[in-house]
C-alpha cells in the first residue's frame, strides 16, 4: 500500500500567455452545462486539435485543423453514440459555444502549448511566474494555478533499467518494463491501475519473474510502482493544470 502522507506540499505557478479572442467567453452556457471537465490535444503531423467537453451524462468531441470544427458525442462512459445525450436546444446552445473555444484553442496551436510546456519546466525548476514572449504590445492573460504535490519516491533501486507504458485493459493498467542492463526495458513484470472503488493505484506481480535477478523483492516493487503511477497517472501535473486552466479560462469558466 502507497504511503500517501509522503506527499509533496502544493505549490503555485502564475502564468502570462496570449490567449488571444477568447470568443466562446462572451457566451453564457445553460446552467446545467456550468462545470464541464476540460481537455485537448494536438497533432502536429496532421496539424490536428482536439477538445473534449465531458459531463457526467455525455461528452462531446471537437476537432478542428484550421478548416472548420467537426464534432462527435459520447457517452458518459466515453462509449460511442450516434446522436446528442441532451435535448435538440440545449444541444444547439453547447455546440455553439464549444465550436468557438474549439476553433480559438486551434488557432493559438501551437505556440500556446509551447509555451504551457515552458511555463511548466520552469515550474520544475522552482520559478513561479511565466511570462510568454510577443512580438508587439497585446491584451495578455494572468492565470494562477495551484499545483499538486507528487508523492515522494525514491529512484529505481534494483539491478537493469525500468520503464512503464500503458497497456490494455480496464482502469488504465500500465505494466513496469524491465532489461538486465541499459537497453530498452521490453519484459512486464509488474502491472498497476486504478482502483474505481478508491480512486487509488492498485497493482500485482506478474508470474514467471525471477525477483532475484531483478534486484529487488516484489514486496517492495508493487508499493514502489503504486507510487510512480500516482506520479504519473492520477496527480495532475503543472503542464496538465496549466492546460485545464487556460481551456476554461478560453471558454469563460474560471470567473474572470
Amino acid at each position: 500500500m502507497t504511503d500517501l502522507s509522503l506527499r509533496l506540499p502544493n505549490t503555485r505557478l502564475r502564468a502570462v500567455l496570449n490567449l488571444g479572442k477568447k470568443r466562446a467567453a462572451a457566451r453564457t452556457l445553460p446552467a446545467r452545462f456550468g462545470e464541464p471537465e476540460l481537455f485537448a490535444d494536438w497533432d502536429d503531423e496532421e496539424n490536428l486539435s482536439v477538445v473534449y467537453v465531458e459531463f457526467d451524462d455525455g461528452q462531446l468531441h471537437l476537432e478542428s485543423t484550421g478548416t472548420g470544427v467537426e464534432h462527435h458525442f459520447h457517452t458518459g462512459d466515453g462509449d460511442h453514440r450516434q446522436g446528442s445525450p441532451w435535448s435538440k436546444r440545449e444541444t444547439q446552445e453547447l455546440l455553439a459555444w464549444a465550436t468557438l473555444l474549439a476553433a480559438d484553442f486551434h488557432d493559438l496551436m501551437p505556440d500556446l502549448l509551447d509555451d504551457i510546456s515552458q511555463a511548466a519546466a520552469w515550474h520544475d525548476e522552482g520559478y513561479d511566474l511565466y511570462v510568454c514572449e510577443v512580438e508587439e504590445p497585446t491584451q495578455l492573460d494572468l492565470l494562477e494555478i495551484e499545483v499538486e504535490g507528487e508523492l515522494m519516491t525514491l529512484p529505481w533501486l534494483g539491478a537493469g533499467t525500468i520503464s512503464h507504458d500503458h497497456i490494455d485493459g480496464e482502469n488504465h493498467p500500465i505494466a513496469l518494463l524491465w532489461s538486465p542492463d541499459d537497453s530498452d526495458p521490453d519484459r512486464p513484470i509488474a502491472e498497476a491501475w486504478l482502483d474505481p472503488r478508491t480512486e487509488l493505484p492498485r497493482s500485482k506481480a506478474l508470474p514467471g519473474v525471477d525477483w532475484t535477478e531483478i534486484g529487488m523483492p516484489a514486496d517492495e516493487v508493487l508499493p514502489w510502482l503504486e507510487g510512480i503511477y500516482l506520479n504519473h497517472h492520477v496527480i495532475p501535473d503543472a503542464e496538465g493544470t496549466l492546460l485545464t486552466a487556460v481551456l476554461q479560462r478560453l471558454g469563460g469558466l474560471d470567473g474572470v
